[in-house]
């Protein structure tokens, strides 16, 4: 049963109810716009896949329906990345998802910039509306962040008194997200032959969490390390007359 925020007052006040997708509602199935923003929400999880962060209860998705019903109508925003710190039931697939019904309200919600204008702006009130209006005031997502992969700016919004207020960052050009232990902040180089800007994670003691491809390679020298030491060891032991493959 929805659980109901608001009583009209006026002709514009909004009623908002949480209500599971209708079994007969299409979420919008359009492309992604270019082929970057997969990479970059896939780096994003991989990150904190590797580092141990991800707990079961937690959703994080890209491209994925967020809904709301709004005056009577439904409403599905699919930002690029969400992350929702708790659900109250572990799926294995979902469609979509309904917060206060099924869980938390998103912690974050991030949107790429593209070539095309995609409203990431959008305060616009009336049916639909725009992502920041649904984001802001219907969501009340606690951080939006809005990135431009091709620049590498990154726009950080912090929800203060019920309206997104840009934050600063810090010494290193990071910002601090307190509901999940990390920093947030940009980074230039190659991966899976993009080159360019890339949204990355911070530990609180400054460590960047790694990729899957720095974790292999950093096992690969560690690998290297091991079998040098190995070979100096027996051409040790064979300069002092012994025989390494018959040691006591």
């Amino acid at each position: 049963m929805a659980t109901q925020l608001g009583e009209a007052k006026s002709s514009t006040e909004l009623i908002i109810s949480w209500e599971a997708l209708p079994a007969d509602f299409q979420l919008e199935d359009e492309p992604v716009e270019n082929t970057g923003q997969p990479l970059l929400a896939g780096a994003l999880r991989e990150s904190l896949e590797i580092s141990g962060f991800i707990q079961p209860q937690m959703l994080i998705a890209s491209n994925f329906g967020l809904c709301a019903t709004i005056n009577g109508q439904f409403v599905a925003k699919a930002p690029d990345w969400v992350y929702v710190p708790s659900v109250n039931e572990v799926l294995g697939e979902r469609k979509s998802y309904t917060p206060n019904l099924e869980g938390d309200i998103p912690a974050i919600v991030m949107e790429f910039l593209s070539d095309s204008e995609g409203g990431e702006y959008s305060f616009k009130r009336t049916y639909p509306p725009g992502k920041w209006f649904f984001n802001e005031q219907i969501l009340q997502v606690p951080i939006y962040v809005i990135f431009d992969p091709n620049g590498g700016l990154l726009e950080f919004y912090q929800l203060e008194n019920r309206r997104y207020e840009l934050q600063q960052l810090d010494e290193n050009g990071r910002h601090w997200i307190d509901s999940m232990g990390l920093f947030l902040g940009t980074w230039q180089g190659t991966k899976e032959a993009r080159t360019g800007y890339w949204l990355r994670w911070w530990d609180k003691t400054g460590n960047l969490l790694p990729w899957a491809v720095k974790q292999i390679e950093q096992e690969r020298q560690r690998a290297e390390q091991e079998r040098q030491q190995k070979e100096r060891l027996i051409a040790y032991l064979q300069s002092q007359g012994i025989d390494p493959n018959n040691l006591p």
